[in-house]
């Protein structure tokens, strides 16, 4: 667009039309001067009557608008200047029809310093004065000559006025076209701004999903590294310090060695499959309910505690974060059986119930008071079998996997907190019940929609 003439409001002075305005109407009537001067040389006071006229037009266009250029953008003054001047244009022509040459200078004014509608009414009346020197030859006292009057006038305002009326359209479309297009041109800046700024929030998501990501890892390998290293290496030391409380009696010594073995390379396994992040190897080959059941089998006979499983309902396949979670609640609930609640008999109750999964682990142990105080647990004497210490508010009666340690020696109470998020992680609900001398309750339950959604 640069270097093009600006944009014409509609109704407002043509600045394109200044040329015209300003030296083609004195060439035209220095031309009409020359023509009178020729015609009228020996007409005496008529001439000098003609010459007076043509003077007064020029002095009229002189002050009115070249000497005064501030005045072309007021509106009244130029009403004025045109009427003056349309007066002065009708006076010549009535004097010599010649004189009609002179209204392009009418038209220039009326297409320049007038305002839409004034416009459309000035260039009539221009139009008029213009036909009325076309016609002054045909004689006007017969019916034919009084219709071509009429008809050369007529056509003389129509064409006019339609030519007046589609220039101040045109302005008007193109009035409109620059607004478009400046509205499409800050609908443009806005866009560009609003991608700039979607940028700079997707940078911020990117980075902020990177620390998410980062965050989410770690507490993963933490309640693996709690579920799997930290309690088997409390199992360990814990079978390792039975042995060597055996003494010399040679069966119990290679039973604490071979379990403490075993303990060793299970929790090698699962650290190198939750590097992996693979499933416990229970969840590999069976349903949860069959994991379960051999989790049981061998916490019972490492600590020599009776724990039964028991399936409720119709069992049906569970996401693989669902069995996780209710798998690695079980091992925490048995381990903290085994460090704390001195139970004589486990049982544990898989529902597939109508709208929601749940996972019930009841002892039958010394039981505790919820409302009291968590006090840290001593660490495990040689004989002592080993478990998660339960938080205050879940209480010891929570169960864990063989050779699982306590809370306070595997992480200061991670275990429960590490329970909590997983089930809570799959909008589930985890709920610890015990009371002195009444054994312990710990239920976790999981929306089915969770459960399907995952599967």
């Amino acid at each position: 667009m640069s270097g093009a003439a600006p944009p014409v409001r509609p109704g407002r002075q043509d600045q394109r039309l200044e040329p015209l305005m300003t030296v083609a109407p004195y060439v035209i009537l220095a031309a009409l001067v020359v023509v009178t001067l020729v015609v009228k040389r020996g007409a005496g006071g008529s001439l000098l009557i003609d010459l007076g006229l043509c003077a007064s037009a020029a002095l009229w266009m002189l002050w009115m608008f070249t000497w005064h250029p501030a005045w072309r953008e007021r509106v009244v003054v130029m009403a004025v200047f045109f009427a003056g001047l349309v007066v002065l244009i009708g006076v010549l022509v009535l004097r010599d029809p010649w004189f009609g040459l002179f209204t392009p200078a009418g038209y220039f004014y009326a297409f320049g310093v007038l305002v839409w509608p004034w416009r459309l009414a000035g260039v009539s009346v221009v139009a008029f004065e213009s036909g009325m020197a076309q016609v002054a030859g045909i004689p006007k006292h017969n019916a034919f000559g009084v219709a071509l009057t009429v008809v050369v006038l007529a056509v003389n305002v129509v064409c006019m006025c339609g030519m007046a009326w589609w220039e101040w359209d045109a302005d008007r479309k193109n009035v409109e076209r620059v607004a478009a297009l400046e509205q499409a041109r800050e609908a443009n800046r806005r866009l560009q701004a609003t991608l700039a700024e979607n940028a700079g929030l997707h940078r911020q998501l990117v980075v902020q999903a990177r620390e998410a990501g980062v965050l989410d890892e770690r507490q993963r390998m933490a309640r693996e590294i709690h579920d799997t290293l930290a309690q088997g290496l409390i199992g360990i030391v814990t079978q390792l310090q039975a042995a060597e409380s055996a003494g010399d009696v040679p069966e119990r010594w290679r039973a604490h060695f071979a379990a403490a073995t075993r303990l060793a390379r299970e929790s090698l396994a699962e650290a190198r499959r939750s590097v992996d992040a693979l499933r416990p190897r229970p969840l590999e080959t069976a349903g949860l309910g069959e994991a379960l059941a051999g989790v049981a089998d061998r916490w019972s006979a490492l600590h020599g505690v009776t724990a039964q499983v028991t399936t409720v309902g119709t069992a049906r396949p569970l996401a693989s974060e669902t069995e996780l979670a209710l798998l690695r609640a079980a091992q925490e609930a048995l381990a903290n059986v085994a460090r704390h609640a001195r139970a004589g008999t486990v049982t544990l109750t898989l529902g597939y119930l109508g709208s929601e999964v749940t996972l019930e682990v009841r002892d039958d142990g010394c039981g505790f008071d919820p409302s009291a105080p968590r006090v840290p647990a001593p660490a495990p004497a040689a004989s002592a079998t080993v478990g998660p210490e339960p938080e205050a508010e879940a209480g010891s009666g929570t169960e864990a996997e063989p050779g699982s340690g306590s809370d306070t020696e595997a992480g200061g109470g991670f275990g429960l907190k590490a329970m909590r998020e997983r089930i809570e992680g799959l909008s589930g609900t985890l709920r610890v019940e015990s009371a002195p001398g009444s054994g312990t309750t710990v239920s976790a339950c999981v929306p089915q929609e969770t459960v399907e959604a995952g599967a």
